[in-house]
């Protein structure tokens, strides 16, 4: 749980200079502080929805990793490091989750998923939660999901044994959307030479006025990237970490890796977004970078016969509890 040593801006206020260097010292503040602060434009930053686009492509992710499924829906589902619900509220629209809990690490995350799933017509529990100690009794859920999650948390090997205490004997858990030790090489790179040309170009007086962004935002941005650093804790080699769920007594475990050519588009794609100043691309703009990973993606799934999983960005993994 979030203590008060770890309490950060009131309000999702964004963090001072002061906070971003004691969040150097302490990695739990740095995720309540990093987490907090972007709980308000999180959806806007990742154009992240809950329509037909978003639940989709979180019902890929799901079934990319889990193969063959077992019967849907799961009746009782907890997502960990929720964030603003992405993956949970979106299994549930697609019909693969039933009564859904969200944690997180963030209040101001918990919050923000509690309010999407009311926007939805549907109420979830919340709790400001550690996934190193879930608080929820052993034998509890059917499944445990994540997205994106793992890589931020200190000890990932506790993090499985945590959710196979809380599944139910047979239940399964399904993380997605880790990124792996190569494709985070070159998609911070790809980021960081986006950024600079981004901002270079928006600078130049033709563009200035309708795309850069303030003195004031860019500095919060820097800050940001700052406490980014400090809260993505992990890249993953895929049997690594297939290792690290057997280790923790999962069974039946399987690893799946995803974007190649479409981390090559998307992490350009998505600095680019983060760097202009906002309202400046519409929606017209997100489906087009969402057609444009999906048919990439579709280039991607060909590459996968023959080029080896750890060259790909993203890694998901599953497995089950023995029953």
């Amino acid at each position: 749980m979030a203590s008060r040593s770890t309490s950060g801006p009131a309000g999702g206020a964004p963090a001072s200079r002061e906070d971003v260097s004691r969040a150097f010292e302490d990695n739990k503040l740095a995720q309540v502080l990093y987490h907090d602060w972007e709980a308000q434009t999180y959806d806007d930053k990742w154009s992240i929805s809950f329509d037909e686009r978003c639940i989709e492509y979180a019902r890929d992710r799901f079934e990319a990793v889990t193969g063959t499924p077992d019967p849907l829906p799961y009746a009782t589902a907890l997502e960990l490091g929720a964030g603003t619900g992405f993956f949970s509220l979106n299994l549930k629209q697609a019909g693969i989750l039933d009564e859904v809990h969200v944690t997180d690490l963030s209040p101001g995350m918990v919050e923000a998923a509690r309010a999407n799933a009311g926007k939805l017509g549907f109420a979830v529990e919340g709790r400001v939660a550690d996934a190193e100690r879930i608080p929820y009794d052993d034998n509890t859920f059917d499944i445990v999901v994540g997205h994106a999650v793992i890589h931020h948390i200190p000890d990932v090997e506790a993090a499985f044994a945590e959710m196979l205490r809380v599944l139910k004997p047979g239940g399964r858990f399904v993380v997605a959307g880790e990124p792996t030790r190569i494709g985070d090489w070159y998609a911070r790179r790809l980021g960081r030479i986006t950024w600079h040309a981004t901002r270079a170009i928006t600078a130049l007086p033709p563009l200035r006025a309708q795309w850069a962004k303030d003195a004031e935002a860019l500095d919060e941005s820097s800050r940001a990237a700052a406490l980014e650093a400090v809260v993505d804790l992990h890249t993953f080699d895929p049997d690594e970490l297939a290792r690290m769920a057997l280790r923790a007594g999962a069974v039946d475990v399987r690893t799946q890796t995803e974007e190649l050519t479409a981390a090559f588009l998307g992490w350009p794609v998505r600095t680019f977004e983060a760097a202009v100043k906002p309202g400046a691309l519409g929606w017209g703009w997100a489906m087009f970078a969402y057609g444009s990973w999906r048919r990439l993606s579709v280039v991607d799934r060909v590459l996968a016969r023959a080029v080896p999983a750890r060259f790909f960005y993203n890694v998901g993994i599953t497995g089950v509890k023995p029953g």
